[in-house]
């Protein structure tokens, strides 16, 4: 059994999806494991990991403006603002989605539905970058 590790810094333009599939498989093909499990952690509390469908952008397009009307910035209730009226909402958002992703490999190759795609989902309006570790365990 080998394990293996690595991190990738993505550079986000603000709310929205940014798709890290092609890093993902990469980082897997260079191991040389072909059974096995990939995690991938983001190491902040106002970002998300998601896997969903990578064809129709309409997809993500649909999902953002669900999250935006389920969390609204500036509302009442809540406290938390010293860094901006969309980091409250940032770190809700975050508590509703997930930090981490366990994917199988099987033949080398990760074991994705047809239209999977691996994404960072940032959910604050600046731009930030953003990193996420990648642990590969398998033989």
């Amino acid at each position: 059994m080998r394990q293996l590790q690595d991190e990738i810094a993505i550079t986000t333009r603000g709310q929205g999806f940014t798709e890290i599939t092609g890093e993902a498989r990469h980082f897997v093909k260079v191991s040389g494991i072909l059974t096995g499990q990939l995690t991938l952690f983001v190491q902040h509390t106002s970002a998300s990991l998601l896997i969903q469908e990578n064809a129709d952008p309409d997809v993500r397009r649909d999902l953002g403006e669900f999250f935006r009307r389920l969390v609204p910035e500036g509302a009442s209730w809540m406290i938390h603002r010293s860094e901006g009226p969309d980091d409250m909402p940032a770190h809700i958002k975050s508590a509703l989605t997930q930090v981490s992703l366990t994917i199988p490999i099987s033949a080398g190759e990760l074991v994705l539905g047809t239209w999977q795609g691996i994404y960072l989902f940032e959910h604050r309006d600046a731009p930030h970058r953003r990193r996420v570790l990648l642990h590969l365990i398998g033989e």
